[in-house]
This record gives C-alpha cells, structure tokens and sequence, in this order.
C-alpha cells in the first residue's frame, strides 16, 4: 500500500473515502484513532490515505481534481449569496 495523501482532518478523510470508494478504489485512512491525542502528538501527518499501489496515481489524480472542483454558479441560490441549500 502507498500513502497518497494527507487530510487535514476526519471529514476531509471521510469524504475523500467515499468519493474513492465511489469509484472503486479501496481506501485504508491509517492514525483515525491517534486523533483524539492531538494536544499530545504533532498536528501535521496523524492522517493518511494509502491505497493499493496499482491505484495509487489514479487515486492521486482523483483528489486532486475533486480539491480543484469549484461549485457551478447556479449552485448558488439566489436569495442566500455565499450560501448553499443541502
């Protein structure tokens, strides 16, 4: 397994995760369960996404577009500027 990338936090990871998952790439999020020490471990590095290394650049290339995704102007109601309707 690779480490191919580092999210900043569990929601990040976990909608990574299921964005990978949707497109069938099997995802291991190692240090989840260091999180809960981050006043006595160091904040950069606890999370990581590793996957099979046959995966990896695909894998790579798909956060990498999803970080780059900005939301469709239409997204956006009318009513609420800068806010949007889930």
């Amino acid at each position: 397994m690779r480490r191919i990338y580092e999210p900043q936090d569990l929601i990040e990871a976990e909608m990574l995760i299921g964005m990978l998952a949707s497109e069938g790439i099997a995802v291991h999020l190692s240090g989840r369960h260091l999180v809960g020490a981050l006043g006595e471990l160091p904040l950069g590095g606890l999370l990581g996404l590793l996957v099979e290394d046959a995966e990896a650049l695909r894998a790579q290339a798909l956060i990498a577009a999803y970080n780059a995704a900005q939301p469709l102007a239409a997204d956006e109601p009318d009513s609420i500027p800068g806010s949007l309707l889930c």
